[in-house]
Order: structure tokens, then sequence, then C-alpha cells
């Protein structure tokens, strides 16, 4: 079954900067059925409202802007721009990205048989070779997944029929600093719903260029997993695994900046996500009361 209108959703902080090449990019896709996209605002201050008011894209993307100030997080501006919309299958990718000409039409395929569906991400496009070694993602085939639980989408390259979005209740909103797409690919799947994923829907996905802005990233991914663990362990989601832990900080030691260059090939970039990973789990773990390191 094909989707009678397609909802393409992008949550949007600031991305007045960022946002035309993703927009450009969805005026390109090859998709013979109809879509809409929806830029959910979740309190910019850049001036992104005046700039999509008569942006001259808007007639061929149906494109339309809602205020989503209330709660910060992308989740909240998903949620929003979910309730906004008229499709019947909700697409969502993210401001600072660009999604392949040939993703929507992978998307909408793959949701043919799926009640949501993920795709792939590179990194060689939107980054230089420097930033692109920091951080290593599946190959386009495989699908992202917790080595011990149940595998998700990321909320940059996810379908899911409005049916199933709306019975799982959307985003979780307190997921607010990430994890909110592993949350709700967890709760689809728990509740009977199915998962698919297609390399046919490809994005080039940007990461953050500076060190300061990958360490502030990553320790909320950490600290999220943390929270992902409290949310779902009492559906079989197990606890940390101490050889995991040791290992990598055996890692983290090893290739910390104060080894000479000669004798480690790994990048800094990879030590600063890893070791700011880490220290997010055991921040969370804290803050939370758990032991999840």
């Amino acid at each position: 079954m094909l989707p009678d209108l397609v909802s393409v959703i992008i949550p949007a902080h600031n991305a007045r900067g960022m946002i035309d090449e993703q927009l450009a990019a969805l005026a390109a896709q090859d998709y013979q059925g109809a879509f809409e996209v929806i830029v959910s605002d979740n309190g910019s201050t850049d001036g992104l409202r005046e700039h999509l008011a008569g942006h001259p894209l808007t007639p061929q993307l149906s494109l339309k802007y809602v205020a989503s100030p209330a709660v910060p997080g992308a989740a909240h501006a998903r949620n929003v721009g979910a309730a906004r919309c008229d499709g019947d299958l909700l697409a969502f990718c993210d401001a600072d990205d660009r999604v392949y000409p040939g993703w929507l039409t992978g998307l909408t395929s793959a949701a043919s048989e799926f009640d949501a569906v993920g795709g792939p991400v590179e990194v060689t496009t939107l980054n230089t070779a420097r930033v692109a070694s920091w951080r290593s993602f599946p190959e386009p085939g495989e699908r992202f997944a917790d080595a011990a639980f149940l595998p998700y989408a990321l909320s940059s390259n996810f379908a899911v029929w409005r049916t199933t979005f709306d019975k799982v209740g959307g985003f979780d909103e307190s997921f607010d600093r990430g994890g909110e797409d592993v949350a709700l690919s967890w709760a689809l799947q728990l509740a009977g719903h199915t998962l698919g994923h297609t390399p046919d829907a490809m994005i080039a996905y940007r990461l953050r260029p500076t060190f300061r802005g990958t360490w502030r990233q990553m320790m909320a991914y950490g600290a999220s997993s943390v929270r992902l663990h409290l949310a779902f362990r009492d559906h079989g989601m197990p606890g940390a695994d101490p050889r995991a832990a040791l290992l990598l900080f055996v890692a983290i030691v090893l290739s910390n900046p104060l080894v000479p260059r000669r004798l480690t090939p790994v990048p800094r970039g990879f030590w600063v996500t890893q070791t700011a990973f880490m220290i997010g789990r055991v921040r969370g773990s804290i803050r939370h009361r758990t032991y999840f390191v």
C-alpha cells in the first residue's frame, strides 16, 4: 500500500543558514506521489520564520511553517509538526542534512511492508574527511541496532504510518537531548508493530565539525542511554556489560591525546566521541541513581 500523501516533517532551531540545502534536496526527489513539507520551528531566533515566508520552493513543496516553541527539543517539534500535517505517512528528516534524490521513493516503497521504516546515512558528503573519521556508522544494508536489545531507526531518516505514530503516542518529549528516536523505535516494536530498514533511502548526515560541539553532543547521548535503560529495562533491555565498559576504558586511555601520535593511529575526534559518551553515561548513572556504564 502506498500513501495518499506523505508529510515530510523537519524540526528546526536556528536553521536558517542550512535549511535551504535540505529544501532543495526535497524539491529534487524522484518520488511520483504527493507530498508536503512541514518545518516545525522550535523557538528559533535567527529569522527562520521570515526566511520561509514566501520561500521560492513553497509551491513545489507545499511548504508549511508551524511554530513549536513550548517545549525545547526536537521531539516536541516533530510531534507538533505531526499534529499539524495532513499526510497518512509521516517522514522525518533534519534541517542540517541532505536527503538523496531517491529518499522518499525508498521510504514509501519499504513502508508498504512495515509499520515504520528507517534508512542509512553517509558522512563523507557534508563533512571533511577528518570529521568523518570521528564516528562510525553501519553499512547501508545494515540497520542500526543495540547489540543486546532491539534495532532502531534514526529520527533524521525515518518514516511511520500516522496510525502507528498515534497508537504509540509519538516521540517521548522527556528525551530532550537525544534518544527519542531509539525510544520510539523500541516502543512501537514492543507494542507489536514492525520496523523495517531500506538501503534505498539514503541521506547525507552532517556531524558536529568541532571537538567542543562533538563533546557536548556525545555527552548528551551518553546520558540519554541511561534514560533508555531505565525506560526499557522492564521490557528486557539488559544492564551494561562490564567487559565492554572495560574495553572502552582501555581504548580511551591508550588513544588519549597525551599519547604521541606516532604510537596511536586513532583520530583525536574518535577519542573525543568515546570519552564524552562514557562520561555522559557516568553522569547519567549518578543523576538517576543507577549503574549503566
